[in-house]
């Protein structure tokens, strides 16, 4: 058993002058995982090769920029508020990214990529889903080297310990706290074992899977984020990310049930691509 988890004492390595960030390594090495996950699966689903790199660049650079957009909106004391600091709005790495702002704005990025090939969004998108829980996992390895977003204090044998320069909300040295990186990490993981199962087992397709991701993460993301206790938004004794995850859930039902429809009227919603592929292409 555990007596506590420690947090990493440093969160940056030096090469000579050049900075190792944890955040930015763990977040680099989620979308190196994440494509190759993708390409495997893709390419089995009858995509065209070395695609999902490519495509993988818009999604990068557009799901970082709405991830950060988001941050600043649901979180703008630290940015706009009466000790804010509007340069911090570009340290990225010092964490603060939205993964709801990185989902619609990489999601879009994917889009106009895909669009641009003739390629069409939904055998990519199942394709991405269970690799991009997997990023997420180890996404969250930054959070814990950064010792931020962790939950309510908690003495459970898994508690997080939390150096005093760290702790927020004025607890007193020593106070340990739930982990919520890891209770993220786990679910992400978890939920990517289902979709695993699930796609294989109820044939899902036509974009059952992406529906499927998002109904699933933002389950686990309700209690996680309940438990959190940095600064937020908060409406109606809610976190905003809470009701977030709560209307992104319900919508994601709405269109699961939609899009299932939609598979079984439509024996083609799997074609890789938008138009007959011909010689001349």
């Amino acid at each position: 058993m555990f007596a506590s988890i420690p947090s990493p004492p440093v969160s940056v390595w030096y090469l000579g002058p050049l900075p190792i960030r944890a955040y930015a390594f763990a977040i680099i090495t989620g979308i190196i995982v994440a494509v190759y996950i993708l390409e495997k699966r893709y390419t089995k689903k009858g995509g065209p090769s070395e695609v999902s790199i490519d495509v993988g660049v818009w999604a990068v650079i557009f799901g970082i920029v709405g991830a950060r957009l988001y941050h600043i909106f649901t979180t703008p004391q630290p940015y706009f508020g009466e000790n804010g600091d509007l340069t911090k709005i570009f340290r990225v790495w010092e964490g603060g990214l939205g993964i709801w702002g990185a989902v619609a704005a990489g999601g879009l990025g994917i889009y106009i990529a895909l669009h641009r090939r003739g390629l069409r969004f939904a055998p990519f998108a199942d394709a991405l889903a269970p690799g991009l829980l997997v990023a997420q996992a180890i996404g969250r390895l930054g959070n814990w080297f950064n010792q931020e977003l962790y939950g309510r204090p908690t003495d459970l044998p898994w508690a997080l310990e939390i150096s005093p320069e760290h702790i927020v909300g004025g607890y007193p040295p020593g106070t340990t706290f739930h982990p919520t990186f890891l209770y993220e990490a786990l679910w992400c993981l978890a939920a990517a074992a289902i979709i695993i199962v699930l796609e294989k087992r109820m044939h899902l397709h036509g974009g059952q899977v992406i529906v499927l991701y998002v109904a699933l993460y933002t389950l686990g993301r309700v209690w996680i984020e309940n438990l959190r206790i940095d600064e937020a938004e908060i409406i109606a004794g809610l976190r905003l990310n809470v009701w977030t995850s709560i209307f992104v859930f319900l919508g994601a039902v709405v269109v699961y049930v939609i899009v299932t429809r939609r598979v079984r009227a439509n024996p083609h919603i799997d074609d890789i691509h938008l138009r007959p592929v011909t010689d001349a292409d």
